[in-house]
């Protein structure tokens, strides 16, 4: 650990050696997820969501329809729980107890606010956008005021949060280690596909910025 926690809810406490808490570990593992889980309670109940998401300096931005439940939970402040994994390699021990997986994941509590003028709300969408696909928002047409209303935007600070990490190969307890059962790491990525247009016109040259993705993902 670089540094202590933010507090005693974001300290990790399972294999407390693998807890980080510092910004730039944090950011890093934001920056290169694409899709983070927002838990919430409501009516007494728990649900979980998977949000893609963008970052802009200390704060997480979300966007979804104004009239979901998720959404109109968030900007009542309800209290919030977003994680976000990178799962890196599957890990395949000798014995069936220390199979494991290597993975970066950022767990971040806090209370989301609401992103409120037409201007905030349009420059945390291209955020949004950018993180997904770098250089998209300049080539497609920007929301109207019709879509702006129809979409609530929301940021939640990045400051009560902890990153967990794994790396490495398994291990194994020192009297398996002569069992004649292969061990090691299946390494994992995400890898884009070839795109395909959708037919309905246009330019038939795929744009550089599509190309280019996932810019080190």
């Amino acid at each position: 650990m670089s540094q202590p926690p933010p507090s005693p809810r974001s300290q990790v406490r399972r294999l407390p050696d693998r807890g980080a808490y510092d910004r730039e570990t944090i950011h890093a593992i934001l920056d290169a997820g694409l899709v983070c889980h927002v838990g919430l309670v409501s009516e007494g109940q728990p649900f979980v969501i998977p949000m893609n998401y963008g970052r802009d300096g200390d704060r997480l931005l979300l966007h979804g329809s104004a009239a979901s439940r998720l959404m109109r939970g968030m900007e009542a402040g309800w209290p919030v729980c977003l994680a976000v994994t990178l799962l890196d390699g599957v890990v395949l021990a000798r014995s069936a107890f220390h199979h494991s997986m290597n993975y970066r994941s950022v767990v971040l509590f806090g209370r989301a606010t609401p992103v409120a003028s037409s201007a905030a709300k349009i420059a945390a969408l291209r955020a949004i956008s950018e993180h997904l696909v770098p250089g998209r928002w300049v080539e497609v047409r920007p929301p109207d005021a019709r879509e702006l209303a129809m979409t609530a935007v929301l940021e939640v600070p990045i400051e009560e949060a902890s990153a967990k990490i794994r790396t490495g190969p398994p291990k194994d307890d020192p009297e398996d280690l002569s069992l004649p059962v292969w061990a090691g790491v299946l390494p994992l990525k995400t890898i884009p596909g070839e795109p395909l247009p959708d037919g309905g016109g246009g330019p038939a040259e795929v744009p550089l910025h599509v190309l280019a993705w996932p810019r080190g993902r």
